[in-house]
């Protein structure tokens, strides 16, 4: 009957599956910290700067993220690897929305999940897209995080940075993406109202400088990217010019003092709607992708 025993367990020790902890993931040498800048659609670029993470089955020590690098950091701080999350984009990216006149150029899957909210103090409601986020995991708070998570958002009445990093996750995904005059400003647990981090910190990574052995920021924020002028609509103008006011304070900023890898993937003539181009963003950011992965795979070759 022992030897039995002894047989069975000694089986069951073959067949039960090794399942790999966040800890037991490849170490490394360094801390990595990994900001991922604001940029509207060209944004969906960070998914392929995850997927070399999940590749070589490294994850950062720490993420920041300023608007769209909010919405993807947030989840895949939460445990979504970057496919998971590429399928949750890839769900609703049919469609491109005019953010003005309200028309949807192929479906309307992305205009029933953002609705617009003319005569208010926004024109649209980002309400249904947060709930379709939060659907994907059971994190609701900073602490249910598996990866420590900041958010930047920024004060809309000082203009100061407001770094989050503790309390309700999706009201801080919410502030983080409030580009003025598409969303509303979030009114904070402290009273304050918050807009869009990348009117302040467009790419945080100088929030990892002094914790971090491998600073990493990837910006999105489309700097130099051309598009035809014949066709720019009025929110195109406006959105360009948020864009150019942040690529002016990325540039300040790698100028004082640059993180160790700066990646900026080629963001084409994606302008801050264009969700629905999201094959072509992806295989934009596959050069820059490469580079992330030579410069990850030379870290922990020197462990």
């Amino acid at each position: 009957m022992r030897f039995a025993s002894v047989v069975l367990l000694a089986c069951s020790l073959l067949v039960t599956p090794t399942i790999a902890t966040a800890d037991e993931r490849n170490p490394l040498p360094h801390e990595i910290g990994l900001a991922l800048g604001s940029g509207g659609a060209t944004g969906l670029a960070h998914i392929a700067m995850l997927r070399v993470f999940d590749d070589l089955d490294i994850q950062p020590d720490r993420i920041v993220g300023s608007s769209i690098g909010t919405v993807i950091g947030g989840l895949y701080a939460a445990g979504l690897s970057a496919n998971e999350i590429l399928d949750i984009f890839d769900d609703f990216a049919g469609s491109e929305l005019n953010a003005l006149t309200g028309l949807a150029r192929s479906d309307i899957r992305l205009l029933d999940l953002i609705p617009l909210r003319l005569g208010r103090n926004a024109l649209m409601d980002s309400g249904e897209f947060l709930r379709l986020l939060a659907a994907h995991t059971d994190a609701r708070d900073f602490g249910d995080l598996g990866i420590p998570f900041a958010v930047v958002a920024t004060d809309l009445h000082t203009g100061e940075s407001v770094v989050i990093d503790e309390g309700n996750l999706f009201q801080a995904i919410e502030a983080s993406m409030a580009v003025p005059g598409l969303f509303e400003p979030v009114r904070g647990d402290d009273g304050r109202y918050l807009i869009d981090g990348g009117a302040s910190n467009p790419l945080p990574y100088n929030l990892l400088q002094n914790g971090h052995d491998y600073v990493i920021a990837v910006d999105v924020s489309g700097t130099g990217a051309h598009n035809d002028t014949a066709s720019l609509g009025i929110t195109d103008i406006l959105f360009k010019s948020f864009s150019i006011m942040q690529s002016s304070i990325i540039r300040h900023m790698i100028r004082l003092d640059p993180p160790d890898l700066y990646l900026a993937p080629d963001t084409g003539t994606i302008r801050l709607l264009h969700f629905n181009r999201i094959d072509e963003i992806m295989a934009n950011a596959e050069p820059a992708a490469e580079e992330l992965r030579a410069a990850l795979t030379a870290l922990r070759d020197t462990n």
